[in-house]
């Protein structure tokens, strides 16, 4: 059994950008989402994987993610899974022996920007970079699968 331990931030400024050490473009296509639970198709540069995710309290998931050919990921795009996408460019910025993924969204999302961070345990402590702002991880309306459905444009603070 796969667990995910995610804590999501906003962003106090771009100074964030300086310490980039690589960026992914993505696509994300969702065949199911539903309270708590979602199964998603990814393209990420020249990969593809499907992820089931299912939430137990907001940062602590079980997650299972397994790659897949691209060309399927791509036809389950164009067949299967629900519009709109979410696209996004996810930079990664290493933070002593963790790192930070700062999503940075476009199309209906454009505009928002967040950081996740992996932690080991539901009760790791971390260092916080300056740059880092307000936690959102338990406010559902950031989640991937919220902003297919409420995009960013449609409620931005």
């Amino acid at each position: 059994m796969a667990f995910e331990i995610e804590r999501k931030f906003l962003l106090r400024n771009d100074n964030w950008r300086s310490e980039v050490i690589r960026t992914i473009e993505m696509r994300q296509g969702y065949l199911s989402r539903g309270i708590g639970r979602s199964i998603r198709v990814r393209l990420e540069d020249h990969q593809a994987f499907i992820n089931i995710k299912s939430s137990r309290n907001g940062i602590h998931r079980y997650e299972f993610e397994y790659e897949i050919p691209y060309s399927d990921a791509e036809e389950i795009f164009e067949e299967v899974a629900l519009r709109p996408f979410i696209e996004k460019r996810r930079h990664i910025i290493e933070h002593g022996d963790l790192h930070f993924e700062v999503d940075e969204f476009f199309g209906d999302n454009a505009g928002l920007i967040v950081a996740e961070i992996e932690l080991p345990d539901i009760e790791h402590d971390f260092d916080h970079p300056e740059w880092l702002g307000k936690e959102v991880s338990s406010d559902q309306r950031y989640y991937n699968t919220s902003l297919v459905e409420s995009p960013y444009n449609q409620w931005k603070e």
